[in-house]
């Protein structure tokens, strides 16, 4: 027995495989990077409320205000809304990191497919 590792072989693949797994693979790192860009605009908007909602917090923390749940406007105060929107943007972050390293694992994986099959993008003059 060797000592060495030996390479994995890669399965043998027809080309309408090889490109359907390609499209697929391109797809879903598109689809993940879409949502990472839609939840790290979320978060910014949570960011942008939440320091609005502080500067009024500090004048009067019984001051009311109004949030969407669920398309019902429900009415508040600073003081309870805030620590529920804090909540909702580190859970959001959360969700971004997770997703973020999700991507990091799919595009190593399409890294590794273009290598196992030799797939060069085509250069356009």
């Amino acid at each position: 027995m060797s000592t060495s590792k030996a390479k994995t072989k890669v399965q043998p693949l027809s080309d309408q495989e090889i490109q359907t797994n390609y499209s697929r693979m391109q797809s879903d790192l598109q689809t993940l990077a879409g949502k990472v860009g839609e939840l790290e605009q979320e978060a910014e908007e949570h960011g942008l409320v939440l320091s609005t909602l502080n500067e009024a917090l500090a004048e009067d923390p019984d001051r009311k205000c109004f949030r969407l749940i669920g398309g019902v406007l429900v009415e508040r105060t600073v003081k309870d809304v805030v620590p529920a929107l804090q909540t909702n943007r580190d859970g959001i972050r959360k969700v971004i990191s997770n997703l973020s390293e999700q991507y990091k694992a799919k595009e190593q994986d399409f890294e590794t497919f273009k290598q196992d099959y030799n797939i060069r993008p085509i250069q356009k003059a």
